[in-house]
């Protein structure tokens, strides 16, 4: 998954057919282009949210009040919903209805978007903001889903490209049209600008998009229950230790609760077997276990950059949060313009070389912002770094995809490219958790302490590639 720049993600490729015969014959869809827009407008609600707040949480902190250990929850309490019921939303989909679901999905996160909007205190955000994380849980999957039962053959490969370039639009669009609406109207307004697209997207949904179902399988609720209680523990205990540059007793109690609640987690999916909602079947596979890893470091580390990126632009640098949007473009125009290609070569060469070599150089690209000044010229202080960065992750991104759908058994397809994009959103749960200690740290310090960060960033996307060479096949 790549929501932060609309890279196509695993569940998207496997709406396109990954690896299905372009043959098999799908039912008559009466309104193919109306299909097509509905899921584009409820999917861009969920890019767009994902990379706007990032350049509005300067304004959010001063506005509300918040810290090292509070602001990151203004992006975490979004994450953390979304990370641990992607899952959980497709299957709900194909049990309910995708159409009916993805209704629910957008009005749960237009309702969402109004409490945020409206929020007199931070704790209110918050609370706003996990809601929007749960309507994304559920209009992700079930737009995806739409399209593959919609199409087959190459119009399914056309419908979902559609849907993944509206994507990389909406998320390269979110950080400057977030940073103007901070600039000139206040930060409430990237929360209302969800509306009038929530509506358009539920009226064209109901009126165009033919319903579909797959299966009555029962629902792993409580799997879905565990899960979320193990990543907000861990969650929480790593903003705090973060936070405050020691653990303290709380810390250690999240911890021990979020490594309990996880155990549970796996007995759980261990005991439903291939009727969880994560098989641990799945991880007999090396390749994939390599591939999870790969995943949570490499996209933790991006995760953390497009956090703190813009917060070290705005409070370190007196960018004003247009500024600080913009100055993020580059890296979301490049990975579109970029991403063919390497899907092209991935398909002659394999995933292995591709992976490895884009982390890599994603590793440098971090390792460059090590040089970082917020007070010296864009061009020459971040500009590079940000190039070379999205230059591996365009690399990265579509072999990614082949190499998830291809490292399991054919049943097990949908679910691997599912819990890889959720794995995806984890590792910037994680990063955003530890992103407290550079939000907390003075300002006469954060630019020293975004060079740590940076340092480390480049360390957990070199140590991905080393895993993609070590554990996948030439």
């Amino acid at each position: 998954m790549l929501s932060t720049t609309g890279g196509m993600t695993p569940a998207a490729h496997e709406a396109s057919g990954g690896g299905q015969s372009p043959t098999e014959p799908v039912g008559s869809v009466r309104h193919p282009g109306w299909t097509v827009a509905a899921t584009m407008l409820a999917s861009s609600l969920a890019f767009i949210d994902g990379s706007v707040t990032n350049v509005a949480l300067p304004a959010i902190g001063r506005d509300l009040g918040g810290g090292g250990a509070e602001l990151p929850w203004v992006i975490n309490a979004y994450l953390l919903p979304l990370s641990a019921l992607i899952l959980l939303g497709g299957a709900v989909g194909d049990h309910f209805g995708r159409r009916r679901m993805l209704v629910v999905g957008i009005m749960l996160f237009a309702a969402a978007s109004v409490g945020c909007a409206l929020a007199p205190n931070l704790t209110v955000l918050l609370a706003s903001r996990g809601i929007q994380g749960i309507g994304a849980a559920i209009l992700m999957p079930n737009s995806l889903g739409i399209l593959g039962g919609s199409f087959s053959g190459e119009a399914r490969g056309r419908a979902v490209g559609t849907w993944a370039a509206a994507g990389a639009i909406a998320s390269a669009v979110g950080p400057p049209l977030g940073g103007w609406l901070v600039d000139s109207v206040g930060w409430r307004a990237i929360f209302y600008i969800n509306l009038p697209v929530a509506a358009v997207a539920v009226i064209v949904t109901l009126r165009y998009v033919m319903e579909s179902q797959e299966g009555t399988q029962p629902l792993d609720w409580v799997g879905a229950a565990l899960a979320t209680l193990a990543l907000g523990s861990l969650t929480w205990a790593l903003t705090l230790w973060s936070s405050h540059h020691a653990a303290s007793t709380m810390t250690w109690v999240g911890l021990i609760a979020g490594t309990v609640l996880m155990l549970a987690f796996l007995y759980q999916e261990h005991r439903l077997r291939d009727r969880a909602m994560m098989p641990l079947a799945l991880f007999a596979s090396r390749p994939f276990l390599g591939l999870t890893l790969f995943t949570l470091l490499l996209y933790g580390a991006l995760g953390g950059l497009l956090m703190l990126l813009p917060y070290l632009l705005i409070v370190g640098g007196g960018y004003s949060p247009t500024q600080a949007g913009f100055a993020l473009l580059p890296f979301s125009v490049v990975i579109g313009a970029a991403s063919r290609f390497a899907g092209r070569l991935s398909e002659r060469a394999g995933p292995r070389w591709p992976l490895t070599i884009g982390s890599l150089v994603t590793g440098a690209g971090f390792a460059l912002l090590i040089r970082t000044d917020p007070s010296a010229s864009y061009w020459t202080s971040v500009m590079p770094g940000m190039a070379i960065i999205a230059l591996g992750m365009a690399g990265a991104v579509a072999p990614l995809t082949t190499a998830v759908l291809s490292s399991v058994d054919e049943r097990h397809t949908g679910t691997a490219s599912g819990f890889n994009s959720a794995i995806a959103r984890t590792g910037g749960l994680v990063a955003t958790a530890l992103a407290g200690a550079v939000i907390a740290a003075p300002t006469a310090q954060l630019t020293s302490v975004f060079h740590v960060a940076a340092a480390a960033a480049a360390i957990s996307a070199m140590t991905a590639g080393m895993i993609a060479f070590i554990t996948l096949k030439a």
